[in-house]
């Protein structure tokens, strides 16, 4: 089999079809896994050159939170190997671009972050780029991996240990983050793969965590975090 050998990691089928669907020939996908567990397995059996993981997976030991499954599967996967002996690389593709999800998976051992908003074209060259050892981000969360793990922390260090975003459950942080910015209820459905009644609950639960009555005060809460 020649080209690189890609392992695809997200808990929506819908989601590892398309992905499969747009990767160029020379990116071979030899396996996809679906929660932690089956994705340590898979690199275990498949030691495919990249693994393009999803950030928040279920079916971890982990306590929910930032980027609990994705990170937890590669501190799982740490010292796993390709056959040329190189190591197996991990580039995160999450529909989430929030600063506390990126640090993270990349403290994790990611070697690169892009958003589902990214096109075909660019995802391919990054998980070629990512196999070949670089690391690879888009410009905003470039600045966030900067942020952390420059001389002088920055906002996004702080964003890792807010308390009141710690009440939040993964995906309650996404619906959180996606209604903040404006995105109407069935816009948040469609780019997370849930219900509308299952966003409201999950807007009424993000309201009730932390005391606030509004989608405006939500917006101005995520504001001043700099999490939109």
């Amino acid at each position: 089999m020649s080209g690189l050998r890609v392992l695809l990691v997200d808990d929506h089928a819908l989601v590892r079809s398309g992905v499969r669907a747009v990767l160029p020939p020379d990116l071979v996908v030899v396996g996809e896994a679906d929660d932690v567990g089956s994705a340590v397995e898979a690199v275990q059996r498949h030691a495919p050159d990249v693994v393009l993981l999803d950030v928040h997976l279920p079916g971890g030991d982990a306590p929910g939170g930032a980027g609990s499954g994705g990170a937890e599967v590669l501190r799982r996967c740490a010292g796993a190997q390709r056959a040329d002996g190189q190591p197996v690389r991990f580039l995160a593709l999450s529909v989430s671009d929030a600063a506390e999800d990126v640090i993270a998976v990349v403290r994790a051992g990611a070697r690169g972050y892009v958003t589902k908003s990214v096109d075909a074209a660019s995802l391919a060259d990054a998980v070629r780029r990512v196999a070949e050892g670089d690391a690879v981000f888009s410009p905003r969360l470039a600045g966030f991996v900067l942020d952390a793990f420059g001389a002088v922390g920055g906002a996004a260090e702080v964003a890792t240990t807010d308390a009141e975003l710690d009440r939040l459950s993964a995906r309650e942080r996404e619906v959180m983050r996606l209604i903040a910015r404006g995105y109407a209820y069935k816009d948040v459905a469609r780019q997370l793969f849930i219900s509308v009644k299952t966003v409201e609950t999950h807007v009424s639960a993000v309201l009730r965590k932390l005391q606030l009555s509004s989608r405006h005060e939500l917006t101005r809460w995520a504001s001043d975090r700099r999490l939109l």
